[in-house]
């Protein structure tokens, strides 16, 4: 860009550059135009004042320009220390162009620069930073709809692990290692897919971030390769991964007619197959999702068949018996089964054999029958009777209608205000116990060196009348929650913890 000085010589070579520049780099000409005239204020400023407010205001349709020095209309008391050169109050301003409002400009025409060679450079680094600029919000503009979709492109080249896609129209695609699958091969110019996650604009230009280890690849890939769930046949409820390994998907059909599994899977496994074949291999198991919780969880523990379950509603966790010879197959490699359908399901799973979920289920109700022995002075037989009928709390004995333990064989009213007396009693009892012993007991050092434990913790369970793990295994999850910021999943697993000993066989 080599200007002549002038207005009018000046024109056909505005118009030309702003129509090369348009038509190179795909930038409307009006960003062109303001960069010119940015450029061209630059240069002004140079021969006469830094401090000076000026205006460039070039003709879109002939190229001819003009340049304006300017004021800013303000109120009297609002003049800054700039008013000489950048402000004018609005009593001097009414007195130029009767007119004019707070806010306005009074502007006086100056002799406009040629475009000389500093001039023309100052114009060019302006414009590439329009055009990078306009790129900039062109891809972002261009992206944002897609994201949380699957898009495609080739490597172009691998840095430090991570991986930037041309995704053509000047966008790259941009995959953090951490979101690759692990152990697949990549080379430059090998064609991949991905999702995308975000679309942010820094200072390095437009970042596509892009994953290929989340699950929302997983679905979005199901949603390509299977047309009953693109049309909304067929829904994925959830999905979890261990990418390149395995994964699990819950779905489910709006029509009953419809058989969800089959249809993800496909003819002789093939749409399943094209979904792993992306995914490096991964193997995914197709899970029929139901609105019943314990069969939803069965279904997730897929192949492995389960035999009974156990629901914690408090802990949020459910105890999963399976056949011994089938225990690894439910745990998985490295735990891997399990885990991907506590994440599918949305619970805490514990997979153990069927003899040991009987030895557990046993020792926790023995547990209960020695509780309700000691604190209610009863017979081992009648304890086990109220276990059998349920009831695992003293405060469930205590506070129960008459008429629930009234249906119980061998109970009549006066054994049952008995009972009920007595548990109020027990309750009281250790409530005072707890107390007596706060104030003279720190915890002990068998419930310091718990699995999960803390120093701060463990005093803070002191403080409650907990000192030792026998104490906290005789807790419910509701009773560790008094505790500033301990969360049920972590009272359930310290008091587990606690219990272990009961069923050790």
């Amino acid at each position: 860009m080599n200007f002549e000085s002038g207005e009018q010589g000046m024109s056909k070579e505005v118009l030309l550059v702003v129509e090369m520049v348009s038509n190179e780099k795909g930038v409307d000409k009006n960003i062109i135009f303001e960069a010119l005239e940015a450029a061209l204020i630059n240069a002004t400023k140079k021969r006469y004042d830094h401090e000076l407010d000026l205006e460039v205001t070039i003709d879109r349709h002939t190229g001819n320009y003009q340049t304006f020095r300017r004021w800013l209309v303000v109120e009297e008391e609002e003049l800054s220390s700039h008013a000489s050169t950048r402000q004018i109050s609005f009593k001097d301003a009414k007195q130029r162009e009767p007119t004019i409002e707070i806010g306005g400009y009074i502007k006086e025409a100056v002799e406009s620069v040629a475009f000389g060679r500093i001039a023309a450079q100052s114009a060019r680094q302006v414009i590439l930073q329009k055009v990078r600029d306009a790129e900039k919000a062109q891809i972002a503009a261009a992206f944002k709809d897609k994201v949380g979709d699957i898009l495609h492109g080739v490597v172009k080249r691998i840095e430090k692990g991570n991986v930037i896609i041309d995704l053509g129209g000047n966008a790259e695609g941009y995959i953090p290692r951490e979101e690759l699958i692990p152990h697949e091969s990549i080379r430059n110019g090998d064609r991949l897919r991905a999702y995308l996650k975000s679309v942010k604009i820094d200072n390095r230009g437009t970042q596509l971030l892009m994953s290929r280890v989340c699950p929302e690849m997983l679905i979005k890939l199901f949603h390509l390769e299977v047309p009953e769930i693109s049309s909304g046949y067929i829904e994925i409820i959830a999905a979890a991964r261990d990418p390149g390994s395995r994964a699990k998907i819950a779905v489910k059909a709006k029509d009953t007619r419809l058989d969800p599994v089959g249809a993800c899977v496909g003819m002789r496994g093939s749409r399943v197959q094209a979904v792993s074949n992306e995914l490096n291999g991964e193997r995914v198991d197709i899970i029929l999702w139901d609105d019943d919780e314990v069969k939803f969880v069965l279904n997730s523990m897929s192949p492995a068949e389960v035999i009974s379950v156990v629901m914690d509603e408090d802990a949020h966790s459910m105890d999963i018996a399976v056949a011994e010879e089938q225990l690894s197959q439910a745990i998985g490699k490295n735990g891997q089964n399990v885990k991907l359908a506590s994440l599918l399901t949305g619970w805490e799973l514990n997979v153990m054999s069927n003899q040991q979920a009987k030895q557990k289920l046993e020792a926790e109700q023995q547990a209960v029958i020695d509780l309700f022995v000691k604190y209610l002075g009863i017979e081992e037989e009648l304890a086990a009777t109220l276990v059998g009928e349920g009831f695992s709390t003293l405060e469930e004995v205590a506070y129960v209608p008459i008429e629930e333990l009234l249906e119980i064989d061998g109970l009549d009213e006066h054994l049952v205000t008995e009972l009920q007396q007595r548990a109020n009693e027990a309750l009281i009892t250790r409530e005072i116990v707890k107390e007596e012993r706060l104030e003279i007991q720190p915890p002990s050092d068998e419930l310091l060196a718990l699995d999960g434990m803390t120093k701060d913790l463990a005093e803070q369970l002191a403080d409650i009348g907990i000192i030792t793990p026998d104490d906290l295994a005789e807790q419910s999850v509701d009773d560790l929650l008094v505790i500033k910021d301990l969360h049920k999943e972590r009272a359930a697993a310290l008091i587990m913890t606690a219990r272990a000993p009961w069923f050790q066989g």
